[in-house]
């Protein structure tokens, strides 16, 4: 689809004068799908847009690329559950908050199973995840104290258009992560985690010392690069965003997970493979 409306003039032509934050492919493929489903074919999609013009445009610009992907979590996991418990979770870009529930969700390694240690009274997702031999897997979930989350503009699980958006946003040819997603939300939507609106440059610092002093404070993100003296720094982000020098090589495709600047694994980015490093 991307090919083909890079080739069409017309299509271009309509896409040119939006600000260029707002001409991102995933904003026009999400905007057409929310309005009309997903297309079967190119001429589906044309006629989308020819017939929504104007409330694709629109679409695009009430709206920002905001994903949360909850099966990052297993990425995560292995190093978090290195960590001194409790911890105090402080995801910067939270989105609606689903990576902030670690511990309620369940873990497939290869046949190596974690049980989530909270439930919610709903079936929680099971995420799999390939790992390498040397990856350090828990035997048990996490303990979490405390949990917050910081975003400009945080999506609550409880409105329908906001989820609605969240879904389109999922490529559609990767079912199960729909309904991984739509069963992290069932979980969120028991226990909504809290997520505070505001700006990581002036309000992480004042959102990071509401958490218990006997906690480890644990400031991590998968889309914004954020560091907080102090405390421990989690990074999941594409290599080049982090490793010094940026032009040291890395696997294609993958995000780098690092814990206070030092790379401890290479990760997918939809959160289905981990590969720990020595």
């Amino acid at each position: 689809m991307a090919y083909r409306v890079a080739e069409d003039r017309h299509l271009l032509a309509m896409l040119a004068p939006l600000p260029r934050p707002k001409q991102q492919p995933n904003l026009l493929l999400a905007a057409v799908r929310l309005l009309c489903g997903t297309p079967r074919g190119w001429e589906e999609f044309r006629a989308c847009v020819e017939a929504h013009r104007e409330e694709v445009l629109a679409t695009i610009m009430a709206h920002r690329t905001q994903t949360n992907e909850p099966a990052r979590c297993a990425t995560l996991l292995p190093l978090l559950a290195r960590l001194p418990p409790p911890l105090a979770l402080l995801e910067v870009g939270a989105s609606a908050g689903l990576c902030l529930l670690t511990d309620r969700y369940g873990y497939d390694y290869g046949g190596h199973q974690v049980e989530p240690v909270q439930h919610s009274g709903v079936e929680p997702p099971i995420f799999a995840c390939r790992a390498s031999p040397g990856t350090p897997l828990p035997c048990r979930g996490l303990e979490v104290a405390w949990r917050a989350g910081l975003d400009v503009e945080p999506v609550d699980v409880n409105d329908p258009d906001q989820v609605a958006w969240l879904e389109a946003l999922v490529w559609p040819d990767e079912g199960d992560r729909l309904r991984q997603l739509r069963a992290a939300f069932a979980v969120a939507r028991a226990e909504p985690p809290r997520v505070v609106a505001g700006d990581l440059r002036r309000d992480l610092a004042a959102l990071a010392a509401q958490a218990p002093a006997d906690a480890t404070l644990v400031v991590f993100h998968s889309a914004v690069l954020a560091y907080v003296a102090g405390a421990v720094w989690v990074a999941n982000e594409a290599p080049d965003l982090l490793l010094d020098p940026p032009s040291d090589r890395w696997p294609e495709g993958r995000f780098v997970l690092t814990c206070d600047g030092r790379r401890v694994a290479w990760t997918d980015p939809h959160g289905t493979a981990i590969d720990w490093l020595a």
